[in-house]
């Protein structure tokens, strides 16, 4: 399966749930062998197998949403050690798992799988027209 929103990500911005400027967004490496995803039955990160978790970012900075395009600085993972990660999932971190809505998975990157060896990993997000993702 290529790059994806997952449903409850489209009804978090629809619904007024997701503001990608004032919410905490975060990325989490994950490892497809312990979890594969699923745009409609993963709707928060609690739907995610914890072990298929690799390593999480902080929050994105310098956030933006020009033309309906969702853009971030780049984020740096500092680290990182475990599992061959095949994908990248953005969420809203509500701070409570089960109300940190999936936004968009992404397994089709420049980088992707990635093995970690104990130092940092930097997610670079995609210079063109659709940056990060399009609505």
């Amino acid at each position: 399966m290529g790059n994806f929103m997952y449903d409850r990500g489209r009804q978090g911005f629809l619904a007024g749930e997701i503001d990608w400027d004032a919410d905490t967004i975060k990325l989490v490496l994950i490892d497809e062998a312990d979890d594969t995803p699923s745009a409609s039955a993963d709707n928060a990160l609690s739907d995610r197998a914890a072990p298929s978790r690799v390593a999480t970012s902080s929050a994105f900075a310098s956030k933006t949403t020009t033309a309906g395009v969702a853009d971030a600085a780049d984020v740096t993972l500092s680290t990182v050690t475990g599992d061959p990660s095949e994908s990248i999932d953005i969420y809203k971190d509500s701070g409570t798992e089960s109300t940190s809505y999936m936004i968009v998975n992404i397994n089709t990157a420049t980088g992707l799988p990635v093995t970690p060896n104990g130092g940092d990993i930097i997610v670079q997000f995609d210079n063109g027209s659709n940056r990060i993702f399009k609505l």
